[in-house]
């Protein structure tokens, strides 16, 4: 299975929507913030500075999507982390959230954190293992804008001093 990941352009705003609601409809309902996001990807996330990023399998499409909110200056919430359950636990999950990072980094984020829940473990687990740290305070001052968020997490990986690989909003890589 070959992933490539690719940039948002207005095409793909069906398929980032279709995706999303797959997951969200699957564990949770759609709330307000979800319906104007998937409504308007493009002025909702993109315009403000933000980024979306789609990952799309040689074989079954497009199969995962990652975004990016500019939240305040030089901060970003990774919002819209989903890939279809055929894809899932092939690494393609890791691949977008990866990609993301280094967008955020691309695009001079000082700060990037994400909000979930706890009955998402095994994202959970991808989060902590790429560099992401639950944080209570966050939680507090960021997790009201939806109901589903019991969870707060703030990445750390570049104050461990790791080096981050460059952007690759084009990256092409072989899967499982």
């Amino acid at each position: 299975m070959t992933v490539r990941i690719r940039g948002y352009d207005d095409a793909l705003a069906g398929d980032f929507a279709r995706i999303n609601r797959q997951w969200i409809e699957s564990m949770y309902a759609l709330e307000p913030v979800d319906e104007a996001q998937l409504a308007d990807p493009y002025g909702e996330i993109v315009a403000p500075g933000g980024a979306i990023l789609l990952a799309e399998d040689s074989e079954l499409g497009l199969v995962g999507t990652c975004g990016l909110l500019k939240t305040g200056e030089a901060e970003f919430e990774l919002i819209k982390m989903a890939v279809m359950p055929e894809a899932q636990g092939r690494g393609v999950g890791e691949l977008l959230l990866r990609a993301g990072i280094e967008a955020a980094l691309a695009l001079g984020a000082k700060r990037l954190f994400l909000l979930t829940n706890s009955k998402s473990q095994a994202a959970i687990r991808l989060y902590e293992r790429n560099g992401f740290v639950h944080d209570g305070e966050l939680l507090a001052s960021a997790g009201g804008e939806y109901a589903r968020c019991d969870v707060a997490m703030l990445y750390r990986e570049k104050a461990k001093g790791r080096k981050i690989a460059p952007p690759a909003p084009l990256f092409v890589g072989r899967l499982g």
